[in-house]
């Protein structure tokens, strides 16, 4: 098959390096790339969002599958353009995506379907959620409605926070139309976990779960990131509180979405909270974390382009899929001042040497120059993947290659994996 994979980051970079391994995949291109994603597949300057270029490549190329990497893309519509043509995608609808797109209707339809979340009111005013703000008292949960690039939630611990999470969003417009909308809801306590499930329209595969890091500095503190590091599997998410996830929240979703007539294709990631009273949804996304991604297509045995397929096919209740019993982790090295403002075009040294048998480098940010030298040119630059028999293993042997990057321009958090490595010490 000729397969395009739309993005540039280290999800996609994760997903080419294991479609690359598929012998079902005889040409594979990626739209528009990184310098890393160029050892694995033929990078094409075409923007993600760009959807009109896309589709004239995937026409002239005669592409028989298409993998969506980044939500902005499904959001747009990309996949709906797809069926028209009758090329095969992996990836939800326009009208399905909206779960992502729009956490207020994330909200509403968890309500509607029984799905265990945060009790939430959502404000198109910015005195009314104020007001609200005010009644309720902290810690309490602001967050935008559309995308915000994972950065539109504020976990405020005092009212002040609130309130100016509140005007950055409806007053100064931090997030454009994104945050003229906003949803407030309760704040959970709990362990958080990422779940993800391979859905056809009609059921759904688990996948192994994953936790990701959101806080840019060691310890959890500092200002929410896109991800600065993940490991899997999880060791919260036991096969009983999987089975519980499925029944609760995953499931449910999947008829609930096809019964208002958008049925779900995809893989589905639910943010989750593991709480007293039991795993509670964050959030959906409507694609592959970043960089949990990363850890899973390490940890796969399977062919992932089969699996893909038969996601689009509407074949995955007779689809099974085998895991490594092994541990991965991922560190992100961030350029510095990541997640505000940062340099770009930082030279990259060492790389080559950095990896090893139970290691592998994946790009996210990343360019050559005029002069082919690897520079970063994003604020996520690489994603540091160590395996091995369990998650301390793994961690040891990521941050041995991270020590070995020479890259004055990065840094990255020293504690990714910390709460597994704990249980496994007990």
């Amino acid at each position: 098959m000729k397969v395009l994979v739309v993005g540039s980051g280290g999800r996609e970079h994760s997903l080419c390096w294991a479609i690359a391994a598929s012998p079902l995949c005889d040409q594979l291109y990626c739209a528009p790339g990184n310098a890393g994603i160029a050892a694995d597949a033929e990078c094409v300057d075409i923007g993600a969002e760009d959807l009109d270029g896309l589709i004239k490549f995937i026409q002239d190329k005669e592409i028989e599958f298409v993998v969506v990497g980044p939500e902005a893309p499904l959001i747009l519509g990309l996949v709906d353009r797809l069926d028209a043509l009758g090329i095969k995608s992996f990836g939800p609808t326009a009208a399905a995506a909206i779960l992502e797109g729009s956490k207020g209707f994330m909200k509403d339809f968890c309500a509607k379907q029984g799905i265990p979340t945060a009790s939430y009111r959502r404000f198109s005013e910015p005195e009314a959620a104020k007001t609200w703000v005010r009644k309720q008292g902290a810690p309490i949960v602001i967050k935008a409605d559309g995308l915000a690039a994972g950065k539109g939630v504020t976990v405020a611990t005092d009212i002040n926070e609130a309130l100016s999470a509140i005007d950055a969003a409806m007053v100064d417009g931090q997030f454009g139309d994104a945050g003229a909308e906003l949803v407030v809801e309760a704040f959970m306590q709990g362990e958080e976990a990422s779940f993800f499930a391979l859905c056809d329209g009609e059921s759904a595969l688990p996948l192994l779960s994953a936790q990701d890091h959101k806080a840019v500095f060691d310890g959890d503190k500092g200002p929410n990131t896109g991800g600065m590091g993940a490991y899997a599997p999880a060791p919260v998410m036991t096969e009983a509180m999987t089975e519980t996830v499925m029944e609760t929240i995953i499931n449910p979703t999947v008829a609930g979405m096809k019964a208002e007539g958008r049925p779900y294709k995809g893989v589905l990631y639910a943010g989750l909270m593991i709480t007293d009273e039991g795993p509670q949804l964050i959030e959906y996304n409507v694609r592959f974390g970043d960089p949990e991604c990363q850890v899973l297509m390490t940890l796969l045995m399977s062919d992932i382009l089969v699996a893909l397929i038969a996601a689009a096919d509407g074949v995955l209740d007779s689809f099974d899929l085998r895991w490594r019993d092994e541990a991965a982790l991922s560190v992100v090295m961030a350029s510095n001042g990541y997640p505000g403002s940062y340099e770009k075009g930082t030279e990259i040294r060492s790389l080559e040497q950095a990896g090893s048998d139970n290691t592998v480098i994946f790009h996210a940010g990343t360019a050559r120059d005029s002069e082919d030298r690897l520079v970063a040119i994003g604020g996520r630059v690489l994603n540091v993947t160590g395996f091995g028999p369990d998650v301390q293993s793994a961690q040891t042997a990521a941050y041995a290659a991270v020590d070995r990057i020479d890259w004055p321009g990065g840094f990255c958090r020293r504690d990714i994996g910390w709460r597994a490595v704990a249980r496994e010490k007990h």
